[in-house]
């Protein structure tokens, strides 16, 4: 068994047990995310907090200064190394990890070493509602408070170890005061739908150097506004033997009583390329398997790269599939929504095109919108063009999502469109880069309404935070 396996192993032991939450009970391996605050169990009123940005616990009071509340606030995630464990983001965007066992905060950097230095898997602590962190690297070590500061330390099955490394989950210190992201953590690519009355969004995992992340999930809204978390529905290591890693930009559509799942991977040896993969379930929320054992369009068969599918279904019934990077393609699928014709493919052309590729149809009118720049670009946005068919011709209408700089948001783009049943009523998901520390592979998901001038061209859409 290699070190990885081993270590999965380990913190799947760990997270087994059940964990009771004085306001909501939750166990050990469902952690509820969002902004929390953690006060130490044998120091009622102090909290973990950064002060110059190494962790310790410190006294928080309703008269404290809003500093030293937002510094003890942080937003439980998915963790960085493992979706079953968890990590801690601070409002200031740096996470909460260990360097040689202290406890500090600092950037992601999306390496293998930090994702496992800011992750840590829960277990029952000392006191009824109070939960012990172990380190997802380390898992002889827990978080601890020594002397008010914070360390990975080894464990001693003592009764003040168990206090020093105990802490309950708290409301936040600083509530959330905006709307985004909708999801929290790091995500990206988010594609958003509606099945069966609620609302779904899935995107890619971010935070991983190169975006190499291996899997992906699912989360779902009744509002738009609270979202629930369905945990991993494809693993790349696990359930595609032509893939590890690179799970890009997943779409979901349904058809035939069923959900189909388009995805992008990459294989960590061979280097051959990005291929484009099918999976299915008879859940939007899986889990999904690989439909074809194998990709359903290999990298280099057609210009540019294989990435970024979409797929757009007309009212005929007719499903096309769209994708590409530096190149945009379409093609009609067939009925069983897992293959095509290959002469039946068509290269689509509009300036400015790179990548993300979305369709909708509004009256009688098919727009086909895209990303333009790079990711990893402040300058990321989305245009947009129409034309009579899902095929086109396309006559691109410009830009209707860029950045703001006045509020701090920059790289909006690789987005998708959901239109609220039986009514002209639009919203648009997209990424940006997190909030305020963020890059291109450190990205948010957010939504904002999308509006249509009386002319039938799309409102410019302005980013909100």
């Amino acid at each position: 068994m290699d070190r990885r396996a081993r270590l999965l192993a380990v913190s799947s032991l760990i997270v087994a047990s059940t964990l009771t939450l004085p306001s909501a009970p939750a166990s050990a391996a469902t952690l509820p995310t969002g902004a929390r605050s953690l006060e130490s169990v044998n120091y009622p009123g102090r909290f973990i907090r950064h002060a110059d940005l190494l962790g310790r616990i410190d006294p928080v009071t309703s008269g404290s200064t809003a500093l030293a509340k937002s510094d003890a606030t942080f937003t439980v995630v998915s963790g960085l190394a493992s979706p079953s464990c968890y990590s801690f983001q601070a409002t200031n965007g740096l996470f909460l990890r260990h360097r040689d066992w202290r406890l500090r905060l600092e950037a992601n950097t999306g390496t293998p070493t930090f994702q496992a230095d800011a992750t840590f898997c829960p277990t029952d602590g000392s006191v009824a509602g109070s939960v012990s962190l172990v380190s997802f690297n380390h898992p002889d070590r827990r978080l601890r408070h020594r002397n008010f500061e914070l360390w990975v330390d080894a464990y001693q099955d003592t009764a003040q170890f168990r206090a020093d490394s105990s802490f309950r989950l708290t409301a936040p210190w600083t509530p959330k005061t905006s709307k985004g992201p909708v999801i929290p953590g790091l995500y990206a690519d988010p594609h958003i739908t509606f099945f069966n009355g609620r609302y779904y969004l899935y995107p890619t995992t971010d935070g991983y150097a190169s975006w190499s992340a291996p899997y992906y999930k699912a989360f779902s809204s009744a509002d738009l506004v609270n979202w629930t978390d369905h945990g991993v529905i494809l693993d790349h290591g696990r359930d595609v033997s032509w893939a590890d890693n690179s799970a890009w930009a997943p779409a979901v559509v349904a058809k035939n009583g069923r959900y189909y799942l388009y995805f992008s991977g990459g294989a960590a040896s061979g280097n051959t390329g990005k291929h484009l993969g099918v999976a299915v379930s008879d859940s939007p929320t899986g889990p999904f398997r690989d439909a074809l054992g194998k990709p359903l369009i290999l990298a280099g068969a057609y210009a540019g790269q294989a990435i970024d599918p979409m797929v757009f279904t007309d009212d005929n019934g007719q499903s096309y599939l769209y994708w590409g990077n530096g190149a945009a393609h379409v093609v009609p699928l067939n009925a069983d929504m897992v293959s095509f014709d290959p002469a039946a493919v068509r290269t689509i052309t509009t300036p400015g095109f790179r990548e993300a590729s979305f369709v909708l149809k509004r009256n009688s009118t098919y727009y086909f919108m895209w990303s333009e720049n790079d990711t990893r670009d402040e300058n990321y946005q989305v245009a947009y063009a129409t034309g009579p068919s899902p095929l086109g011709p396309w006559t691109k209408r410009g830009v209707v999502l860029q950045k703001r700089l006045e509020l701090g948001i920059k790289g909006t783009g690789h987005h998708s469109v959901v239109q609220v049943p039986g009514t002209d009523t639009w919203h648009v998901a997209y990424h940006r880069f997190a909030v305020p520390t963020g890059s291109g592979t450190n990205r948010e998901v957010t939504v904002d309404r999308m509006t249509f001038n009386a002319d039938g061209t799309i409102a410019p859409i302005l980013p909100t935070l």
